[in-house]
């Protein structure tokens, strides 16, 4: 039974598409690598091939970077905060107070970068939030108030509340107005990209073919389409944004050519994606480097947790959240939706393929993560 995705291709010249000056200034110069790598538990997280999976997925090579232990948070969103919030008091010394909005990695990533330097942090989260995701906030010293609302509201509550009490603002998404921070975010999160510059990414051209990025609000997806821009100008690799199907403000803004709302219900198992409007700032990067716009329900996201759970003999077994497993849910939407067999042909995904995939977070909610792996699905 056909789990019908949707999507939107977006073949463009990469050679044409530019990033703005300004937000260029900052991504391209800053090393975030370099402050990553001197803290506490640093450590870059490892590359893993999959062979069997690539086999049965019907491409030739399958990479995996697991951000499943990053700083022992099981997300990569410390690298944004923390480097965000490290330039924010290089340039601002004293006690602040942090807050930000989050469906729960965000959230506690910026309490753990807080407390890592001293500081307090104020988190708003959406009244689905899962108590598990709720108590990991709480651990870093956050504290936390529910808003009655979706991920919307939670960022609107943050802004107004941040305004009110004089707190620093931290999110990772952007408006008018609202630029320099979630700047700051996004050159953070190019220190994974910078890691794999020994493994996949040669001087003069990449080693992998296509890179599968989960997006909620895009931000995490535009820094590693800002960060293969500046590298590879002329020999990009193709990228395909992978969203839930209930949750697609990517492919809703792309139909409308506009930062747009999603139409969908956001009733999602991918909770870190579930976000409905896409930032400004991720928008106007992700429209011109993004090939292929890809929603996709649940089942696929599950099917990709269950695989790298119990993975194919000889293969490794990772550990994945079900946003942290979206991107291959992409590829095994791609492998076996009879729908996509068009859209595949046309991006050249085959058997000569070397495709390159992030897993974005661990397990950050137990309870969920048992049920999903036993789950039966119809891929």
């Amino acid at each position: 039974m056909p789990l019908n995705c949707s999507y939107h291709l977006n073949l463009k010249e990469k050679p044409g598409f530019l990033l703005d000056r300004k937000f260029n200034r900052v991504f391209k110069n800053e090393d975030p690598l370099a402050y990553h790598s001197k803290l506490r538990r640093y450590e870059s997280t490892p590359l893993i091939l999959l062979p069997r999976l690539a086999k049965s997925m019907g491409i030739k090579e399958l990479y995996i970077k697991d951000e499943s232990r990053r700083f022992r948070q099981n997300t990569f969103k410390t690298l944004g905060a923390s480097f965000a919030i490290y330039k924010y008091l290089e340039a601002n010394p004293g006690k602040h107070i942090f807050c930000t909005a989050t469906d729960g990695n965000h959230g506690r990533s910026v309490a753990w970068a807080a407390k890592m330097n001293k500081q307090k942090a104020v988190i708003f989260v959406p009244a689905d939030t899962a108590i598990s995701r709720i108590k990991n906030i709480k651990k870093q010293r956050g504290k936390v108030i529910v808003v009655d609302g979706d991920y919307d509201a939670a960022v609107a509550r943050a802004r107004d509340e941040a305004e009110r009490n004089g707190y620093v603002l931290m999110q990772d998404m952007s408006w008018e107005g609202y630029v320099e921070i979630p700047t700051l975010i996004t050159t953070g999160y190019k220190t994974m990209m910078m890691e794999l510059e020994e493994l996949l990414h040669a001087p003069r051209e990449p080693l992998i073919d296509f890179v599968f990025l989960q997006s909620g609000v895009g931000t995490w997806a535009s820094s590693v389409v800002a960060y293969y821009r500046n590298r590879y100008p002329k020999n990009m690799p193709m990228i395909i944004a992978v969203e839930p199907l209930n949750s697609d403000s990517l492919l809703e803004s792309i139909r409308q050519d506009r930062v747009s709302k999603t139409k969908g219900s956001q009733q999602t198992l991918m909770s870190g994606l579930n976000c409905g409007t896409p930032s400004h700032l991720a928008w106007k990067i992700l429209k011109d480097g993004v090939d292929l716009f890809l929603a996709i329900p649940d089942d696929y996201a599950i099917k990709a947790m269950q695989n790298l759970y119990f993975p194919f003999r000889n293969d490794t077994q990772i550990f994945a959240g079900e946003s942290g497993a979206a991107g291959l849910g992409g590829l095994t939407a791609l492998a076996y939706e009879e729908s996509l067999e068009k859209v595949k042909k046309k991006i050249g995904l085959n058997r000569q393929s070397r495709v390159l995939i992030f897993n974005t977070e661990g397990v950050t909610d137990p309870d969920n993560f048992e049920e999903l792996i036993i789950r039966e699905t119809e891929v």
